[in-house]
């Protein structure tokens, strides 16, 4: 290590002014692609240029001394910011629909039938918590990337939203011509007597939510990317396994690891000033998420997305199954 460690420092100032080089360091030589048990000076560069398209005095020399060099390309390395404008935007950053706080672009998909790239990540992240009856969005609504919460703007608009699964709350406004009329009578004859009351009728929700998600269309193909931030790109999706391990990469709490608990979950969600709603077929893992991770996809150790993480609390955190929210939603990875 102290001779490597010589030659590092011996070619430091030279090595660092040629074009495309962001670093040093050491490590295993790679050859073909195999890492062997040699030592190397790893220098390490944005891109990788053809021997053939360097001058002479912008090629990396093959040893320093006796220690062999190593090239590694890293790409342009800088901070992980996860709640500014970032262009492309990749999954694990900011998200939302122009009248909520903020949540997490979980992945980048593609429309089943058109091809065209989508941002995924939920329901109330994207679509605002809406049964799509009860008027808190409307398809073509704005997405900005950040969210509103961390200085988003109508500047900093990345998509559309373009469909969503809807939220059945445990109670609803009705959607029946007879029962509005009833509400609207009722109104009327309690008004004659006190216009401080009012009357309203509520239709209890007869069925479990299977995922909250939804998913926008960006303005442009080239404004995402399909990387997850400091994971890389998914490897395809999987069903969820009792005792498996995961992770996710969020806007809040960035990587997070834990396990899955339990399957087939039956789970009552708060949802916050509108109330309550049932989820079914859900995935319970181990703590990962806080506030803001909402929309964040759920992955295991080799990267197969299993879950897109939805709710929870500072002792479990709760997903849809991948393979419903791709159903409902018509998308692919």
């Amino acid at each position: 290590m102290e001779k490597t460690l010589s030659a590092m420092a011996a070619v430091r100032g030279k090595v660092m002014r040629m074009p495309n080089v962001v670093g040093l360091g050491i490590g295993y030589k790679q050859i073909g692609g195999e890492t062997t048990s040699h030592l190397a000076v790893t220098v390490l560069v944005s891109k990788k240029v053809p021997v053939d398209g360097l001058a002479l005095g912008e090629k990396v020399p093959g040893k320093v001394g006796a220690v062999p060099t190593d090239v590694i390309e890293v790409g342009d390395i800088r901070l992980l910011q996860r709640t500014v404008n970032l262009r492309p935007a990749v999954p694990g950053i900011s998200i939302g629909h122009y009248l909520i706080t903020a949540g997490t672009f979980g992945l980048l998909v593609r429309d089943a039938h058109s091809e065209e790239p989508l941002i995924l990540s939920n329901n109330h992240v994207l679509a605002n918590i809406s049964d799509g009856n009860d008027g808190r969005c409307s398809i073509g609504d704005p997405v900005w990337q950040p969210g509103r919460y961390d200085g988003g703007t109508s500047s900093d608009q990345i998509g559309t939203l373009l469909r969503f699964a809807p939220i059945y709350r445990d109670s609803m406004a009705p959607t029946c011509p007879v029962a509005k009329s009833a509400e609207r009578l009722g109104n009327r004859l309690v008004h004659m007597v006190n216009t401080n009351y009012h009357v309203y009728f509520r239709r209890k929700a007869d069925r479990a939510n299977l995922v909250d998600a939804a998913a926008a269309r960006p303005l442009s193909p080239d404004l995402v990317g399909d990387e997850i931030l400091e994971l890389g790109r998914p490897a395809g999706i999987a069903e969820a396994e009792i005792g498996q391990e995961v992770v996710k990469s969020g806007r809040t709490s960035g990587i997070s690891r834990g396990k899955v608990q339990s399957l087939h979950v039956t789970i009552r969600v708060g949802l916050g000033d509108v109330g309550y709603a049932d989820f079914g077929d859900q995935i319970l893992t181990t703590a990962i998420a806080q506030p803001g991770d909402s929309g964040s996809a759920v992955l295991t150790n080799d990267l197969k997305v299993v879950g897109l993480l939805s709710a929870g609390s500072e002792q479990a955190t709760i997903a849809g199954r991948i393979q419903r929210v791709f159903e409902i939603l018509s998308v692919k990875l």
